[in-house]
């Protein structure tokens, strides 16, 4: 039996668990789990095989055992220490910005004092930023979590399996937007004027084919976005909206993802991670393909947005009737996305880059 270590001591503790869900399965491997406490607090797991780590810990723990393989889940920060351990484990590095992980030097230094400066300065100086690009370049493996992104540089590394769930039965329509409210990653503020349109349309004797239908932004909303969706509720009559001043628990999340009828991903193409451009479909992932195929939901997502997945649904002008129709509409996510399939790519994958 193979023998894999799997690092998470930075974020994406969602995916973490994702493999952790799907590697507990597995009787051909064995792994490790490395987790800082903050991950550690957002994955429910009574494994012995988990122990709590950091940047000053996890070199020492790794010289402790063999391992055939060891997985970092994120290098955005620690870079040192994560350079360090590529120059002596066979290692497959998760990218989740691709062009973050090919970003020279110069363009690093510049971006440091676009903005957050207190803590970009504090990468540059104690976590070694500028070898960041010598990390992912040291890196035997270079895993991506988006299929269409693979390529003769990138890996597909598959982690979303569907859960079988009960199609939903609802008394009111629920189209449920997820991830965090950010007008950054997301243009809220179209969704708002769809939104407000709509409630006008009904005031003036549109009728819907439910005339109950409610909008679930399945995020954290503060600042800007939040007086938005106050400003938008307090307009509205015949439309209900919710939304959530704090962040969202796991047992929230997975209950309103469940009721879906349908799910909404308004995400802006362009975005920034570290002040490096990035396009999302191109050169980022967003989660929201996650999150439709854990809960087997058809996703709309915006024109700009270039995917050849079947469920991946491109936005039309009139959204709302689109909505509806989708209500209809039936992708078989088990034939491609059960756990056992999944697995079984994982493995694979892992076999291959283990070997």
């Amino acid at each position: 039996m193979k023998k894999i270590a799997y690092i998470e001591i930075d974020t994406h503790a969602e995916i973490a668990a994702d493999f952790m869900n799907l590697m507990n399965d597995s009787e051909n491997f064995s792994v490790d789990y490395y987790y800082s406490q903050k991950v550690k607090n957002q994955i429910k797991t009574n494994t012995e095989a988990v122990f709590l780590s950091d940047n000053s810990m996890i070199l020492d723990q790794l010289k402790s055992k063999k391992y055939d393989l060891v997985i970092i889940g994120t290098v955005h920060r620690y870079f040192n220490t994560f350079l360090n351990i590529t120059n002596k484990y066979k290692t497959a590095v998760i990218v989740h910005n691709l062009n973050f992980s090919k970003a020279s030097k110069l363009n690093l230094i510049k971006n440091v004092f676009k903005e957050d400066v207190i803590y970009r300065v504090k990468l540059w100086w104690k976590e070694g930023l500028f070898n960041a690009s010598k990390v992912y370049k040291k890196s035997k493996n270079l895993l991506v979590l988006d299929k269409g992104f693979s390529a003769q540089e990138y890996q597909f590394l598959p982690l979303f399996y569907t859960k079988p769930i009960e199609l939903p039965v609802n008394k009111i329509f629920t189209v449920v937007v997820p991830g965090g409210v950010s007008q950054k990653r997301r243009d809220y503020k179209n969704v708002c004027k769809v939104i407000f349109d709509l409630e006008d349309r009904i005031k003036r004797g549109y009728k819907l084919k439910n005339p109950l239908i409610e909008f679930v932004f399945l995020g954290k909303a503060k600042d800007d976005e939040l007086k938005g969706l106050v400003d938008l509720e307090r307009s509205l009559e015949h439309v209900n909206i919710t939304y959530f001043k704090e962040r969202v628990s796991q047992q929230d999340f997975e209950m309103w993802m469940k009721k879906a009828d349908v799910l909404w991903c308004p995400i802006q193409q362009q975005t920034e991670f570290f002040s490096q451009k990035e396009v999302y479909g191109k050169t980022k992932m967003t989660g929201n393909i996650g999150d439709a195929i854990k809960f087997g939901k058809i996703a709309v997502f915006p024109k700009n947005y270039t995917s050849n997945l079947d469920f991946i649904v491109t936005e039309k002008e009139n959204v709302i009737e689109q909505f509806y129709e989708l209500q209809n509409v039936r992708y078989d996510f088990q034939k491609e996305y059960n756990k056992q399939i999944v697995l079984k790519n994982l493995e694979n994958l892992l076999q291959k880059l283990s070997f």
